[in-house]
């Protein structure tokens, strides 16, 4: 057959078996001529078109030499059924194409599409072809459509076609061969703006559409999309019916090939659902149909489900300073059983793929850090930045905007470098908080006071340091992680330098030794 919205080729893909989901019946309705396209008025009305002649078409389609096509409704009965088929809307018919209705929910607006002909004006593209284009029409008092213009975004150059309304009528999904398609056809949604006006049409990605056709969009009111393409390899055959939807994150799931009966291997499209039933309609022109296009009754088992995985993610930080805590341990649970542990990288940051709909923890844990713990539920924010709060403890201390080990400091007689018996406390205090800390790099400060040549000093200072290093390695402490380097009288801490009578006490406030911590993170600073 020869498609009249948006005439190209179609080829045949491979068959795959699949668990049938749907029962289906060819309706009464169907005469040898196309029949196709079902749309609901109300839930008892369904509109759909027709080239079945009357005597008033008499004119017909080169591109398959039938009647072109006529805007016809009918009643629904309780087995699918469509009766006492009759002309709708006359008022938006003409002499050419139209078909593809969507009502608003209020019926009072309609969406459908036309042969680029408007005011007994009939326009083409530069090649001479006359294109589809989109068209609204609104109802009067008197029930009469009135008001009919062309979409804005239609254009001479390119077909657009095929208009849905989603469920609120917030969105317009569409199809259009426009410059940025993907395909020879691809599906598009415009948002419809409160005051009427429309947003930019949007193409939905290359999950949605292919190097080939997309056709016949529904959108329910679950917001699963419906769609027909002969672009992917599950296919049965020619235009195959596939469904999909919005995950949270706002791209689409792969989609789902509706198998048979609703495929089969000649071209299955147009389906719809009546809303809130698991009833509807599609069409097809498989074998063993009454005409060209036939419409068909279809009954749904069991809705669509789709394979849902989101990602969970975020960055670890430092509640102190709000740097990022790299090698945190960042867990995930679903009802207290722990599916996944990650390590956060250099920047923080940790990432879990997970099903959608379910209820997670998330537990961040690092040494010295008192441990967070965040509960989600199947509607949370899928971004889990998380803030860690170091341990209070009293082994560390700001001395001069420096972080230092919080210990008594370590004295030495006057020109002497030996460890003194009264030290060797502070000093097992160091080794213990270095071994509680495996990450902790310490500089070992040695310091003289001003007594004595500089020279002299500095060497005597470095001993110190040498004396305290030794003192650590002995206890098994790693040389890597330890600085040593004397000062001599550089840093004095008061104003006993030289020429400036000090007491004793005073000039042993120089004679220290300090431990700062080169790696305040490894501790939580």
């Amino acid at each position: 057959m020869k498609k009249i919205i948006l005439p190209f080729l179609f080829l045949t893909l491979s068959l795959f078996a699949q668990e049938e989901n749907y029962t289906i019946k060819n309706l009464d309705i169907n005469k040898k001529y196309q029949d196709f396209g079902v749309s609901f008025y109300n839930d008892s009305t369904a509109v759909f078109a027709s080239a079945r002649k009357t005597v008033f078409m008499k004119r017909v389609w080169s591109g398959n030499h039938e009647p072109f096509l006529r805007l016809y409704h009918g009643k629904i009965t309780s087995d699918g059924e469509i009766t006492n088929p009759k002309e709708f809307g006359h008022q938006l018919d003409t002499k050419y194409h139209e078909s593809n209705l969507s009502f608003s929910k209020d019926l009072k607006t309609v969406y459908f599409d036309r042969n680029n002909y408007f005011h007994k004006e009939y326009r083409t593209n530069e090649e001479g072809v006359n294109l589809i284009q989109i068209y609204k029409a609104k109802i009067d008092k008197n029930g009469k459509w009135v008001a009919v213009e062309r979409l804005p975004f239609n254009s001479d150059e390119f077909s657009s076609g095929h208009p849905v309304l989603n469920a609120d009528n917030t969105k317009l999904y569409f199809i259009s061969d426009r410059p940025d398609s993907y395909g020879e056809t691809d599906i598009y949604v415009v948002d419809i703006n409160a005051d009427g006006s429309y947003g930019e049409p949007k193409n939905l990605g290359t999950t949605v559409n292919t190097s080939k056709k997309e056709m016949f969009p529904f959108i329910d009111e679950n917001n699963v999309l419906y769609f027909s393409s002969n672009g992917f390899n599950s296919g049965k055959g020619n235009l195959d019916v596939y469904a999909t939807k919005l995950n949270k994150q706002g791209d689409y799931f792969a989609p789902q090939n509706l198998g048979f009966p609703i495929n089969s291997n000649q071209d299955d499209f147009a389906f719809v659902k009546q809303k809130g039933k698991n009833t509807g309609y599609f069409s097809s022109n498989r074998e063993g149909g009454k005409g060209d296009d036939d419409i068909y009754a279809l009954t749904e088992l069991n809705a669509p489900k789709f394979s849902c995985l989101e990602t969970i993610q975020g960055i670890v930080r430092n509640s102190k300073n709000n740097k990022p805590l790299l090698n945190t341990s960042v867990k995930i649970y679903n009802d207290n059983i722990e599916l996944e542990t990650v390590l956060t990288n250099n920047e923080g940051f940790y990432s879990f793929k997970v099903n959608c709909k379910k209820n997670y923890k998330i537990v961040a844990t690092k040494q010295h850090f008192k441990q967070q713990i965040k509960n989600l539920d199947a509607n949370s924010n899928l971004i889990v930045d998380l803030l860690l709060t170091p341990e209070e403890n009293d082994h560390f201390i700001n001395v001069r905007n420096q972080m230092m080990l919080n210990i008594d400091p370590i004295y030495f007689d006057l020109g002497k470098a030996n460890i003194k018996s009264e030290s060797e406390k502070e000093l097992q205090k160091v080794a213990d908080i270095m071994n509680k800390y495996p990450q902790l790099i310490i500089q070992i400060k040695a310091h003289t006071d001003s007594r004595g040549r500089d020279d002299y000093n500095y060497i005597l200072s470095d001993k110190r340091a040498n004396s305290v290093l030794i003192w650590l390695l002995e206890k098994g402490i790693n040389r890597q992680r330890i600085l040593a380097i004397g000062f001599g009288e550089e840093q004095l801490i008061n104003d006993c330098k030289n020429g400036v009578k000090c007491t004793e006490e005073e000039h042993l406030a120089n004679r220290r030794t300090e431990f700062v911590i080169l790696n305040p993170a490894a501790v939580g600073h």
